[in-house]
């Protein structure tokens, strides 16, 4: 072991004891007594006011296990264990997420309510979120339901960040906890402190991150360049709730990451250097909601802005921001206990906004974007008889494109679904969706606006004219069987979308696959299994991953495994995970430059000991990628082309953690 990484392991503990002094005194508490985070989704799942409709059949919410072992991680680990949700890049800032194979740009993403999906650059996520603030998060593949949003082509994610009342007990008004984390591959330092207030009907939460490090090295032992950890992240939240049951909440979050990183930053290093990536998201949101709505009168209304930024000198000094305003106002009707009827509008204002040094030479000092949406929906959910659960809803969305270089146009469209769950017996569920969406025009990401300039004789040569406003159909048919502690299903699934944007053309695109998963808990721990595989097609024909770019992958099949056992006479909990991807092949057109997808199997390992002298104090310890594998995550770009690059994941890492809660 090196000099400074033993030096960086002192630091964090003795910064871990120096935390934990105060508490060292506190009475004993037994891992079994304290507070114990499941696979089970149970818990998670209760936060949904509509868990159990037939528009939730084939959603898929992380457990609490997973979001609090992500909470010094990334997005990669929020969804490590859920097979048909695919991570790929390596990095927080370059992480693109596909789900069913589809790229989450073509989802329904909404934060608190806002919706995000702010495309900035096809070589930079838009979708960097830190699991730290979450405490909430669903997708719905596929088919989504008519009040989750527009556009909601191959479905949607919700997420919800954290209140004052998860962080404080209940009876106490103050409370919080305090992380760190160090990583020894990377010598990437986490901490985070989370602090709440309840007093009378108010709440009020701070949440602050920083996460520093150097580059990391793959399995092989070579350094990953632009891998450095950079992050920093915080989140303001205050809600009042009356006696009576309104709830009024506002947050305000930001993140920025601000690092070297390759010049084009999903792809490893390909010899042309390095840049600087300044990069930053904010969202803001407003909301008003009963906590105890019932009847025909629950009415629901949230406005927000969300905004992503990249600085970065790939093309000259340039850069792009892309935000959103969007709200929504909605009344749900309580028809009885099991039957109810969502009504509402909802809108979106976005601009995507590229400026360079070159744009001047052509008399403009940016080239802008913009799209803007009303909708109004409708989505009811029955009950018609004890074995019968239906969803079915209708939107309308009428929209508005331009840019400012001369054109104009007006997109609508309906969009309907309709979901069903059929009870066999006590133990069998049959389930099916069927959605046909309208897509709109798509803004195009800020650096694509730079091939508009890339000849200065004809200063806009992309031919809108040929654009016309994308639809989508999916559909998946599924089962789900429970035994006791024992549960296994999953479905068929398909997604195809017409006249998806590409630059200044249309194309067609699909995917199709199956997902399986199969989940025993006991009382002292669980275990679940997902596998998922899909295959993508572009205008018919399976394609590699450039010719798919912010709309899908090859991804093949992929599996994952996690387990984990309480041990209380010691107060430990131990377990680990299995991730997995399978060799695969897909059958191109044209073999020209292109090669077979390397599978992997990568092992990591986990122990937490929760001290009987330090109340409320858990001290972990990971072994990620334990065989030092060396691979790129299946999701990454560029697995299929001979000769590329890919930027790789982490060797093996021994991560430490201490969370103290107060």
């Amino acid at each position: 072991m090196s000099v400074s990484k033993t030096r960086q392991r002192t630091l964090l503990l003795s910064t871990c004891a120096f935390a934990l002094a105060p508490l060292q005194n506190a009475s004993a508490q037994s891992l079994e007594d304290s507070e114990f985070y499941s696979l089970d989704t149970i818990t998670v799942e209760a936060q949904d006011e509509q868990q159990g409709s037939a528009d939730r059949g084939a959603s898929v919410y992380v457990a609490d296990a997973e979001l609090e072992r992500a909470r010094l991680g990334d997005m990669k680990d929020v969804f490590a264990g859920i097979a048909n949700v695919s991570v790929g890049g390596a990095i927080p800032m370059a992480q693109k997420i596909f789900v069913n194979g589809v790229d989450m740009l073509n989802l329904v993403v909404t934060m608190d309510g806002v919706a995000q999906n702010n495309r900035v650059f096809h070589h930079a996520s838009a979708n960097v979120f830190d699991p730290g603030l979450l405490k909430f998060v669903r997708v719905d593949p596929g088919v989504a339901a008519a009040d989750t949003g527009p556009n909601a082509v191959a479905g949607a994610v919700v997420m919800e960040t954290k209140d004052a009342t998860d962080v404080v007990a209940e009876g106490q008004t103050f409370g919080g906890d305090l992380r760190l984390g160090y990583a020894d591959n990377g010598k990437t330092f986490n901490r985070a402190l989370t602090v709440g207030a309840v007093e009378n009907g108010w709440e009020f939460l701070l949440y602050g991150r920083s996460a520093t490090g150097e580059n990391y090295e793959d399995g092989s032992g070579t350094e990953v360049t632009g891998s450095e950890a950079d992050l920093q992240t915080g989140l303001i939240k205050m809600a009042y709730e009356s006696d009576t049951g309104h709830r009024i909440e506002a947050s305000a979050q930001v993140l920025k990451d601000d690092a070297l990183r390759n010049r084009l930053a999903n792809f490893g290093n390909d010899g042309r250097g390095l840049v600087r990536y300044k990069t930053k998201r904010k969202n803001y949101s407003v909301s008003y909601s009963r906590a105890d709505g019932h009847g025909l009168w629950d009415p629901e209304a949230v406005v927000g802005y969300s905004e992503s930024f990249i600085n970065a000198p790939v093309n000259g000094d340039s850069e792009t921001t892309s935000g959103t305003l969007s709200g929504k106002l909605q009344n749900t009707f309580h028809l009885s206990d099991t039957d109810t009827i969502v009504v509402g509008l909802d809108f979106y204002d976005r601009t995507g906004e590229f400026k360079s040094p070159l744009l001047p030479q052509l008399g403009l000092n940016t080239l802008e974007e913009s799209s803007r949406n009303i909708g109004l929906f409708a989505q009811a959910r029955l009950e018609p008889s004890d074995r019968w659960t239906v969803s079915t809803g209708v939107r309308a969305d009428f929209q508005s494109f331009e840019n400012n270089v001369g054109f104009e146009e007006d997109f609508n469209g309906l969009s309907g679904n309709v979901s069903a769950i059929f009870a066999v017996n006590d133990n069998l569920a049959l389930r099916g969706g069927y959605s046909n969406v309208f897509g709109g025009l798509q803004i195009e990401d800020g650096y694509q606006f730079f091939n508009m300039v890339r000849n200065p004789f004809v200063p806009v040569p992309w031919d809108y004219s040929n654009l016309d406003a994308s639809r989508s159909q999916n559909v998946n048919l599924g089962l789900d069987w429970t035994a006791g502690s024992f549960t296994t299903g999953g479905e068929l699934f398909y997604t195809e979308v017409t006249d998806a944007r590409d630059l200044d053309e249309n194309f067609d695109f699909s995917t199709q696959g199956i997902n399986l998963y199969a989940s025993y808990n006991w009382d002292m721990g669980g275990l679940r299994f997902t596998y998922s595989h899909s295959e993508a097609e572009r205008d018919g024909n399976q394609a590699p991953s450039g010719n798919l770019t912010d709309y899908a992958t090859p991804l093949g099949s992929i599996m994952a495994l996690e387990v984990q056992h309480r041990l209380p006479q010691a107060n430990l909990l131990i377990g680990g995970s299995l991730d997995v991807a399978l060799d695969y092949t897909p059958d191109y057109t044209s073999n020209n430059g292109v090669k077979k997808l390397d599978g992997y199997e990568v092992v990591n390992l986990f122990a937490e000991y929760s001290p009987p002298a330090w109340e409320n104090v858990t001290l972990r310890g990971e072994i990620l990628n334990l065989f030092d594998q060396d691979y790129a995550d299946r999701a990454t770009y560029g697995g299929d082309y001979e000769g590329f690059n890919q930027l790789k994941e982490p060797g093996r890492t021994l991560v430490l953690q201490a969370v103290a809660k107060f």
